[in-house]
């Protein structure tokens, strides 16, 4: 008799918890949440309940983060009306609302306000947690039909799945807002929120103050926001039709735990969870630097973050200082106005090309869009019309001749420029600025290139003449490296000559792919196929009708150095075979397009790795050290091994490049120089490369050799050991790795450099090993470096005696001046510590 009672005790008890189960993640009539409940979701991603904020004792409904140790709420519901003591309840009434009330019910404390009533006493209404985190009402059995949801009303997240933006059709805008303190989540002062004013674009207010804005959509990203071009974690959807206007964020991976957030500070955070560290990783946020402030150099303006030493803001071309003693004292805020004597609207008016910017604000009364014409189009469209101040694409990502059309009638605002990404603006200037900025053209070591544009024939007279002689006179000066001339041609000014199929040398061995197979294999360039973009142009992913995968390199059609860089890859990389180089399958001509078609490499580059917090735990020291050798043997192949001796002049993280068993491979020879019998040194007028990774002989003299390699590798090997870039700032004496790492080998404790994501797991030995390799290789003088020679023998002999390094090349200290830098090179010069692509051009 016992045993038969306890089996049907435990028979109860079984579906007991299987009915609590099936409903743990709905609220239904007769099953509400009281304080002290959680739901949590079918999946257990998010839980609902009450909560406390810190330091307070106030009584908040809330979604949060199941999985996460840190409860992270991801939306409130009675944001400004918290419950003083655990009485609350959250049901559904009669008319199938979800009520937050007392336990007396006699206050109502949030409300979802849906205005359907029940029909009659049949109508069932329930609401459910999703593991999307979002909270949904439904009538009836149809779940996928809901009467209101938490999605439509965010708190101060974004999560992944959430409609951001305008409702068309209800008039519903979602906008995020900030928490007013980390222990109020009431209402803050500051919203995240979608405006279509002339073209779509996010502003981040305080009040009614705008304080930041993404810039316009340009078909992969915001024009403000270049780092969307380049991210690995979320897919980004943008629609715009007669419904709704919205964004929509979706994570690829669907175990990383990523959400987007406005904090109570005004700072708009993208922020993935570490488990590993048991805290949220900060991977972008904005406003984070002065250029990032809404209208900061005023109309007109154009805001420059990466101008060294001077007042950031400058005027766009044919305009100049509103007023110049606030411009003196660093206020650029009145703008710029348009410069005494020029005349607009005049025989030879023509267009000044800025690139990588955030294009000006775009507003139904200051710019029209157009998205029936091409670039091309666009441009003749701005010329004729006086009141045109400047134009660019709409959607860069269809290209010149079908991305539509923005022009500009009024004052051009928030414009800034970016060191990659971004959008190409044109603005409009009178000939004797074309002149001008034609000659700056030639001599500037400025990031941003100028292009002169739209120059009428009817003006040549001058302009021809003046270009013709500056010609001349350059073919006259002795010049050690090819491609440094111009041409001049439709009113265009660039400085390396037109590339054509005859120049590429017909005895190399590869494919060449019609535009046809490269469209079909890329899905039409399709915006989620795009790997990454840098200064040349844009690299996508595809697969060839026979299964095999490629990675196509788009070169940029404005590009005059992506013709250069072209002919370099095809010529030279097609001529090397090594196990770490990256393979060239082929390329392509049509027209203007020019490609480039590699073998794919699924792991990105090195960078994608060491650089970022999330994925550094993915390489162990012992990959790690593999990696190392792996570019030793590349970069000993390239300068002694092959039948050319090739210096590479940009090796950096994002140009090594990880196969599937992470297995370096150096990439982008586009900058790479062959040097022919005992030659050993080389200069140049035309210094190319990655700030960070140039020698200094190079950088400030043009000097090239194999120890110009030889120095960007040993930064290469002190990133990979501290997974921090040569140009991280370091709160001691030093502001660049190099005079970081130097610091503590003086100190007996460069051990403290070593990434934490390698915790104890490191060989002791052959890290110090490395260090002090990387120490030599960047040293001062070229002569005192080793050759890839001797480092090859250095790492593979552990117990060899390495000589002394002298002191390193480029230590940055802290000094009270007003840029807190300087440098330790012989010659006294001052190097940049940015980690960008440049290109100097020195006059003769």
């Amino acid at each position: 008799m016992y045993q038969q009672i306890r089996g049907i005790l435990v028979s109860v008890l079984i579906i007991s918890i299987f009915r609590f189960c099936t409903c743990i993640d709905t609220i239904t009539l007769t099953q509400p949440v009281k304080d002290g409940d959680i739901l949590v979701s079918n999946g257990e991603t998010f839980a609902l309940g009450f909560f406390s904020p810190t330091n307070s004792t106030n009584r908040y409904m809330g979604i949060w983060y199941n999985k996460v140790s840190e409860q992270t709420v991801v939306w409130v519901a009675n944001r400004d009306r918290p419950i003083a003591n655990s009485s609350g309840i959250l049901s559904i009434n009669g008319t199938g609302n979800l009520v937050l009330l007392d336990s007396n019910q006699s206050l109502v404390f949030w409300s979802t306000n849906v205005s359907k009533v029940a029909n009659g006493a049949n109508d069932i209404f329930s609401a459910q947690l999703l593991d999307s985190g979002n909270l949904v009402l439904f009538q009836g059995q149809n779940k996928n039909v809901y009467l209101w949801q938490s999605f439509d009303h965010p708190s101060n997240t974004l999560l992944p799945g959430m409609k951001f933006g305008l409702d068309r059709i209800t008039g519903l805008n979602r906008v995020v807002t900030s928490w007013k303190s980390s222990g109020n989540p009431g209402v803050g002062d500051y919203s995240y929120k979608v405006e279509f004013v002339g073209s779509t674009q996010l502003f981040l207010y305080k009040g009614m103050t705008r304080i930041w804005r993404t810039g316009s959509w340009t078909g992969n990203g915001w024009s403000g926001v270049p780092e969307m071009t380049q991210n690995y974690i979320f897919n980004v959807t943008y629609i715009n039709n007669t419904d709704e206007v919205v964004v929509v964020y979706l994570i690829r991976n669907s175990s990383i735990i990523s959400r987007l957030v406005v904090n109570e500070l005004g700072i708009v955070e993208r922020l993935t969870w570490h488990e590993a560290n048991r805290k949220w990783i900060s991977f972008w946020s904005a406003p984070k630097e002065q250029c990032d402030g809404y209208n900061h150099c005023g109309p007109f303006g154009l805001c420059d973050p990466y101008k060294s030493g001077t007042f950031e803001c400058e005027c766009l071309p044919g305009y100049e200082p509103q007023s110049p003693p606030d411009w003196y004292l660093r206020d650029g805020s009145k703008g710029c106005k348009r410069k005494v004597g020029i005349q607009m609207c005049e025989v030879g008016d023509g267009f000044v090309e800025l690139e990588h910017v955030k294009v000006p604000y775009t507003d139904t009364t200051t710019a029209h869009v157009n998205m029936s014409l091409g670039l091309k189009a666009c441009q003749e469209l701005c010329l004729k019309n006086c009141t045109c101040m400047g134009y660019a694409s709409a959607d860069i990502s269809k290209g010149v001749d079908g991305g539509g059309c923005v022009t500009w009638y009024g004052d051009m605002i928030d414009t800034r420029t970016f060191s990659d990404g971004g959008q190409s603006f044109y603005v409009r200037v009178d000939a004797a600025e074309l002149v001008k900025y034609a000659s700056e053209r030639l001599k500037s070591s400025h990031k941003n290139r100028f292009l002169v544009i739209g120059m009428p024939l009817i003006a040549g007279g001058f302009l021809l003449g003046t270009f013709v002689c500056c010609y001349i006179r350059r073919k006259k000066a002795k010049q050690n490296e090819s491609g440094d001339g111009f041409s001049f041609a439709n009113g265009l000014i660039s400085l390396d000559s037109s590339l054509t199929e005859k120049d590429i040398d017909k005895n190399v061995d590869l494919d060449v792919f019609d535009l046809s197979t490269i469209t079909a294999a890329t899905d039409n360039f399709c915006p989620s196929n795009k790997l990454g973009e840098g200064g040349f142009g844009s690299v996508y992913k595809g697969k060839l009708l026979n299964g095999q995968e490629i990675a196509v390199k788009r070169l940029s059609q404005s590009s005059g150095q992506g013709m250069q860089e072209f002919k370099n890859e095809v010529t030279l990389i097609a001529k090397l075979q090594h196990k770490n180089l990256v393979r060239l399958l082929g390329y392509c001509f049509h027209k203007e397009e020019k490609m480039l078609v590699y073998e794919y490499l699924p792991n990105k580059g090195l960078d994608f790795f060491i650089f970022n917090p999330e994925n550094a735990y993915l390489l162990d020291w012992k990959k790690r050290f593999q990696i190392i050798q792996g570019i030793v043997r590349g970069l000993l192949y390239l300068h002694h091994d092959s039948r050319l001796k090739i210096i590479h002049r940009d090796l950096k993280a994002s140009n090594i490049l990880l196969d599937t068993n992470l297995n370096p491979k150096i990439s982008d020879f586009g900058m790479a120089k062959i040097f022919g019998g005992d030659e050993d040194e080389a200069r140049t007028r035309r210094v190319v490369g990655t700030y960070g990774y140039m020698s200094p002989e190079y950088a400030m003299e043009g000097r090239f050799s194999v120890k110009s390699d030889v120095f960007s590798f040993g930064i290469l090997v002190l990133e990979i050991i501290s997974g921090r870039k040569n140009n991280s700032y370091y709160q001691e004496n030093s502001v660049n790795l190099i005079g970081h790492v130097w610091d503590l080998w003086k100190q007996d404790k460069v051990l403290t450099v070593v990434d934490s994501s390698l915790r104890d797991s490191y060989d002791v030995r052959e890290v110090l090993l490395c260090i002090h390799v990387g120490i030599l290789c960047v040293q001062e003088l070229a002569s005192d470096r080793p050759t890839m020679t001797d480092v090859a023998s250095m790492l593979s002999n552990h117990e060899a005696m390495l000589p002394s390094p002298n002191q390193p090349a480029f230590i940055f200290r802290n000094l009270n001046n007003s840029l807190g830098i300087t440098s330790a090179s012989a010659d006294g010069g001052v190097g940049s510590i940015c980690d960008e692509p440049i290109t100097i051009l020195h006059a003769r």
